[in-house]
């Protein structure tokens, strides 16, 4: 199992992008300051390290160059609210493998993850995810349904992969929106059950069950 340290003093996103990962599949563990972030870095017993710019006692541009300059190739998803260029320009020459900026979309933090992840680490055979039949490939991001292939939009994907990694469980339209589509979306919105319907279509509307008042499930 990967093992993420994520580097982030806000509680309500540090809450958030740790019950992703561990919902993928990752192991977490949390820094809320630089000097903590740095001297948990440093160990080198982690895959990546999630970091935010904005972080306290010592930024996230000083950590980053701290580490880079003793030797520590940890690849660095940087995660922050600074939008100018001459930030994500900074942080990348610093040695950042990736950038993301608040507010943003899990399903796309995790795909970042996922590809700096894969990219430094020993080859291993392509993780699948499956349930009854139902067979989601993580690297190629399709499904696969008896002998039949079929093709997924992202959003699709990263639904399909919430309802496989939770089977039997009800999963509320709030926690749904949460994993796929990110914390700032209107909680208001029919956009689950619209992508509920497509995925329907596409891997079998026996295989996503609706329950009355509550959410839907993979039963």
């Amino acid at each position: 199992m990967s093992r993420i340290l994520l580097a982030e003093d806000d509680p309500r996103i540090a809450s958030f992008v740790e019950k992703g990962l561990r919902a993928a599949g990752y192991a977490t563990m949390l820094a809320i300051d630089g000097d903590t972030a740095l001297i948990m870095a440093r160990s080198g017993g982690f895959d990546l390290l999630v970091l935010d710019l904005g972080l306290p006692r010592r930024d996230g541009f000083e950590v980053l160059a701290q580490l880079r300059s003793e030797g520590v190739t940890t690849p660095v998803v940087v995660l922050t609210a600074r939008d100018s260029v001459t930030d994500t320009v900074s942080a990348l020459e610093g040695g950042a493998n990736d950038y993301m900026t608040k507010p943003f979309q899990f399903a796309e933090l995790l795909a970042r993850i996922r590809l700096r992840v894969r990219d430094e680490g020993p080859t291993t055979p392509t993780p699948q995810l499956s349930h009854r039949g139902l067979v989601l490939d993580l690297h190629t991001r399709r499904a696969h349904t008896g002998a039949d292939v079929v093709d997924l939009t992202a959003r699709e994907f990263s639904l399909l992969e919430v309802f496989l990694r939770h089977p039997g469980q009800v999963l509320s339209r709030e926690q749904l929106l949460g994993h796929v589509w990110g914390m700032g979306f209107d909680p208001a919105s029919n956009v689950v059950d619209v992508y509920i319907r497509a995925l329907r279509r596409k891997v079998g509307g026996e295989r996503i069950e609706t329950v009355r008042g509550a959410g839907y499930r993979l039963p």
